[in-house]
């Protein structure tokens, strides 16, 4: 899948399918389907559908394929695979409802960060293998494991996606359909590519060809066209990534070599069995080998050939021999067992015919080399024995033995026995022998020594203490104390800030399994509030809101010529939402300005009104009872004195 512009038109986004699902932003598109982010309404959560392209739903063959497969991997259900919810089928429009992982692709980290260390390589292609092995385990192959494939969630799990199109194997179906070779041609093995046979070992390989990518940055095999670029999958091995990045371990040369072998035969049988071999690559890394010549042999794929006896002959010569009697043979100073191999001219070789052969004459020293030949064959024979197995004695079994006993029965058959370190096991007793050098039933030098390793028990390490360390942390943590991480579940904590691990599970001091997961509990920081409106309203009740709710509330007054005195002028913030602590500003409405009003009784009218809206009021002109004509101002209200808001109306009658 590849990334699209989200913005383009897509008459899809905004559907309803099947009555459920609500289209949203297109996330990917592939050669096979789109995949958009939608929402489920039913369970009110983020899903990502993956939309067939228009006509594939119109194949029956397809559709009951792609029904088939989709219950296969709805049943896969494993921590480093997309989880598969829902299949459906709205109106021909074929899609599969899989779980949303926020994030990026690994084809992303290549394009942004690679070459990358190898160390940084294996920890990512550990949770890829675990993914395919589960697959494997259920009878499933991938069939297109590429960077675009591993999504690298913001977690900081890796999940392997799009086993939609994976395909459940047996013994009857290992074949692609219908001769549709299905995968990306930069990581097709080669038997998909000659005969379209498909099993374990194509993912297996494509995992090699993804983990070259890691080391080096770029593909294996490039070329013009896609065909040039399978030929090559074919016909030319994955190169070393040394050749390009220097420096790198043998061993990581060793893994790359094995994994992405042309011959299936030479790569290992699943993605589990890769797993364990990458396992110990990290291993070899984490303790800082820079050569491993054991791991390095046991890594490199080996080709067995064939002896083939013709190649011992030179030449084959149809022309018949001359063969020369004793006389002869003695004249040119040759022993009588020789064979001329050079051809006889036709004329000669009748003309010989007539002539008879005199018989050879017998002579003493025929015996004589008989009997020297059949004393270098005796002697020959006893060297080989003494050079091959005369000299050495069977190494006796002494696995699962106390180091006591194996001594004994070590010295028992003429040996030396020299314990030279320990090691851990699961099945073997502490103290007790878990291995020797040379093993029980191999050869070794009389008089040699067998050098033993005793067990310290099952390797365990304690899940260290992360509460309170960043996720990188605590991943970091985990990777130093021989664990794994598994995944993180997120809560929210009044607390702990965002991002920050909360507790672990296994707890902290508990005993594991060297590499078995530790899953995390990491905080959301506070959980948010969301903020109400209280402009306009009463203070007192926004104040009471906002207190119970933990938030400070700054508040302040001032006059308002609009707002009734006690409300809300203005909140800040007015809306969103907010944490428990953060500070809410209300300005709160003390009513408008009072002024004192003017004395204008006995003013005349013109001077009366003059003053009062000098003063800041409207003024309302009334006649009184008595009304003469003469515009002088009898009474007013509000009286002299009285304080009034400004703007307010005073009234005055004159007569």
């Amino acid at each position: 899948m590849e990334k699209v512009d989200r913005t383009v038109a897509d008459p899809v986004i905004g559907r309803l399918l099947d009555g459920r699902y609500r289209v949203g932003p297109r996330i990917a598109r592939g050669g096979m389907a789109t995949v958009y982010e939608a929402t489920d309404q039913r369970l009110d959560r983020v899903c990502a559908l993956k939309i067939m392209h228009n006509g594939l739903g119109d194949d029956d063959d397809f559709a009951m394929r792609f029904v088939r497969e989709a219950r296969a991997a709805a049943r896969l259900s494993h921590p480093n695979v997309v989880g598969v919810y829902d299949q459906g089928d709205d109106d021909g429009t074929l899609f599969l409802a899989m779980e949303y992982v926020p994030g990026r692709t690994l084809r992303d980290l290549v394009r942004s960060d690679a070459p990358l260390p190898p160390a940084r390589a294996l920890a990512l292609l550990d949770p890829l293998l675990s993914a395919l092995a589960a697959a494997h385990a259920a009878g499933m192959i991938h069939r297109d494991v590429k960077p675009e494939n591993v999504l690298l969630g913001d977690d900081g799990g890796v999940k392997v996606a799009d086993f939609g199109l994976a395909r459940a194997v047996s013994a009857e179906t290992q074949h692609t359909t219908g001769g549709v070779l299905i995968g990306t041609v930069s990581y097709l093995a080669p038997e998909l590519v000659v005969d379209g046979t498909a099993d374990a070992r194509c993912d297996v390989y494509a995992a090699g060809v993804v983990l070259y990518e890691l080391l080096t940055g770029r593909k294996p095999h490039e070329g013009e066209s896609p065909i040039n670029v399978a030929w090559k999958h074919v016909h030319e091995d994955v190169p070393p990534p040394s050749d390009l990045v220097p420096g790198l371990p043998p061993y990581v040369d060793a893994l790359v070599a094995r994994a992405t072998a042309r011959d299936r035969e030479l790569r290992p049988a699943d993605a589990r069995v890769l797993l364990h071999q990458v396992r110990r690559v990290r291993a070899a890394l984490d303790h800082g080998i820079v050569d491993d010549p054991e791991l390095t042999a046991d890594l490199t794929p080996t080709v067995v050939v064939p002896h083939d006896p013709w190649d011992d002959i030179d030449y084959i010569r149809e022309d018949p021999p001359t063969i020369l009697t004793t006389a002869q043979a003695a004249g040119r100073g040759e022993d009588t067992s020789v064979i001329d191999r050079q051809p006889v001219p036709l004329s000669a070789s009748r003309a010989g015919a007539s002539r008879p052969v005199p018989p050879p004459r017998r002579t003493k020293r025929g015996p004589i080399l008989l009997a020297v030949v059949l004393v270098l064959a005796v002697l020959a024979g006893l060297a080989g024995w003494w050079f091959g197995a005369g000299r050495y004695e069977t190494t006796p079994g002494v696995i699962n033995m106390t180091r006591a006993a194996a001594e004994e029965k070590v010295h028992a058959a003429g040996l030396g026995f020299e314990v030279t370190g320990s090691s851990y096991s699961e099945t073997v007793p502490v103290g007790y022998v878990v291995s020797t050098d040379p093993g029980g039933g191999d050869r070794i030098l009389r008089d040699g020594t067998v050098e033993a390793l005793v067990s310290k028990g099952p390797e365990r390490h304690d899940v260290p203490a992360v509460r309170g360390m960043t996720l990188d942390q605590a991943q970091d943590a985990l990777q130093r104390s021989r664990l794994v991480y598994g995944h993180a579940t997120y809560r929210f904590d009044a607390r702990v800030a965002k991002g920050v691990v909360l507790a672990s599970s296994p707890k902290a001091g508990t005993a594991l399994k060297r590499g078995a997961a530790v899953d995390l509990v990491v905080s959301r920081g506070p959980r948010p509030i969301e903020i109400r409106d209280f402009t306009g309203k009463d203070a007192d009740v926004a104040q009471g809101w906002f207190d119970k709710r933990g938030f400070e509330v700054d508040r302040s007054e001032e006059n308002s010529d609009t707002v009734a005195a006690g409300r809300v002028i203005s909140q800040t913030p007015h809306d969103g939402n907010g944490f428990k602590g953060d500070t809410v500003r209300l300005v709160v409405s003390k009513g408008p300005v009072l002024v004192e009003v003017p004395k204008v009784v006995g003013m005349g009218t013109q001077d009366a009104v003059s003053t009062l809206q000098g003063a800041g009021f409207q003024v309302d002109t009334q006649q009184a009872d008595l009304y003469v004509g003469l515009q002088y101002v009898v009474r007013q209200s509000p009286g002299a004195g009285e304080k009034a808001p400004r703007g307010s109306t005073i009234t005055i009658q004159i007569v």
